[in-house]
C-alpha cells in the first residue's frame, strides 16, 4: 500500500513554497520521496523551506518567481528543464487578494487579481502540461478556494470570481488532458490560519467566532492539514481521480447555512 503514495524518482514544482500551504505541500511531497523545484517571491523564506527538504535527503532548487508574471514563469520552467529535465507533479498554490466591495473595486485591481489568481496559475499549468503530455504522465494540483465554489462576501469579489475561473480551469484541463496521461485536480481550502488571517482576526475578534461557527470540525485549519491530500493527488493512489476539486474545509461546505454544530438541541425544537 505504501508504494501507492511513493514519489521516489519524481520531480515536483511547488509555487508559493516559502510559507503557509505552499511550504507544507512542498515538504509533504519531499517526505513522500520527490525532488523539488520551489518558487516564491522571497528567497529567505524559500531557503528556509529548502533546508527542511534537504534534511530529508531530497534534491531541492529554490528560485525566485512572481507567478503573476508570465515571462518569469516561462524562465522558471526553462531552468527546470536545464536542472531536472522533467516534471511529474505541479502544485500551483498562490494567489493574491485585496478586499473591495464590488461597487468600489478599481478595474485595475480586479485585473491584477485575475492575473495573479487565474492567468498566472493557468500559465504554470500550461507550461507543466506541455511537458507532462510529451512524457505521457503527470499530476497537476491547482489551489482553488471555497470562494470559487460559493460566495464569500466581505469584499472578496475579485478573488472569488478569479477562483471560480480556477475551478473551471481544473475541469477543462482534466477533460482535455486526462486521456493523454495528465491528471488535473484542485484543492479548495477554507479558513486555514496564516499570519495575515491571524492579524485580521486579532483586529476583529468576532471574525474568528464567525469562522468557527461554519466549521463543524471545531477548529481552524493549519497549513499542514494539506499534506495528506497533496501527496494523495500527486501519487498513483489517486490514479483514477481527475477533474475534481476537493474541499479542505473542516466540514464547511457540507453544513447548511441554517445548520449548527456542537450545541445541544433547543427545548422547543426537540
Amino acid at each position: 500500500m505504501q508504494t501507492l503514495f511513493d514519489l521516489t524518482g519524481r520531480v515536483a514544482l511547488v509555487s508559493g513554497a516559502g510559507d503557509n500551504l505552499g511550504r507544507s505541500t512542498a515538504i509533504a511531497l519531499a517526505e513522500a520521496g520527490a525532488d523539488l523545484m520551489i518558487c516564491g517571491r522571497r528567497m529567505p523564506s524559500l531557503e528556509s523551506t529548502a533546508q527542511e527538504i534537504a534534511k530529508l535527503g531530497r534534491r531541492v532548487l529554490p528560485t525566485v518567481c512572481d507567478v503573476s508574471e508570465i515571462d518569469q514563469i516561462r524562465a522558471m520552467f526553462g531552468l527546470l528543464d536545464a536542472e531536472f529535465g522533467r516534471i511529474d507533479v505541479l502544485a500551483a498554490i498562490p494567489g493574491n487578494n485585496k478586499l473591495y466591495r464590488p461597487e468600489d473595486v478599481p478595474i485595475e485591481e480586479f485585473v491584477k487579481t485575475l492575473q495573479s489568481v487565474l492567468v498566472g496559475k493557468f500559465c504554470c499549468c500550461q507550461e507543466a502540461g506541455r511537458r507532462m503530455l510529451a512524457q505521457g504522465k503527470g499530476s497537476i494540483i491547482a489551489m482553488c478556494s471555497i470562494g470559487g465554489l460559493n460566495a464569500l462576501g466581505r469584499g472578496n469579489f475579485s478573488y472569488s470570481v478569479a477562483m471560480g475561473g480556477v475551478v473551471q480551469m481544473v475541469r477543462e484541463l482534466s477533460t482535455e488532458w486526462s486521456g493523454r496521461g495528465v491528471r488535473v485536480n484542485g484543492i479548495a481550502p477554507a479558513q486555514i490560519t496564516n499570519v495575515g488571517l491571524e492579524e485580521r482576526m486579532q483586529a476583529n475578534p468576532k471574525l474568528r467566532a464567525m469562522f468557527l461557527r461554519g466549521l463543524p470540525i471545531g477548529r481552524m485549519g493549519v497549513p499542514d492539514d494539506i499534506k495528506g491530500l497533496a501527496v494523495f493527488l500527486a501519487s498513483d493512489a489517486s490514479a483514477f481521480m481527475t477533474g475534481h476539486v476537493f474541499p479542505l474545509d473542516g466540514g464547511n461546505m457540507a453544513m447548511n447555512a441554517g445548520g449548527t454544530h456542537g450545541a445541544p438541541i433547543p427545548e422547543q425544537e426537540k
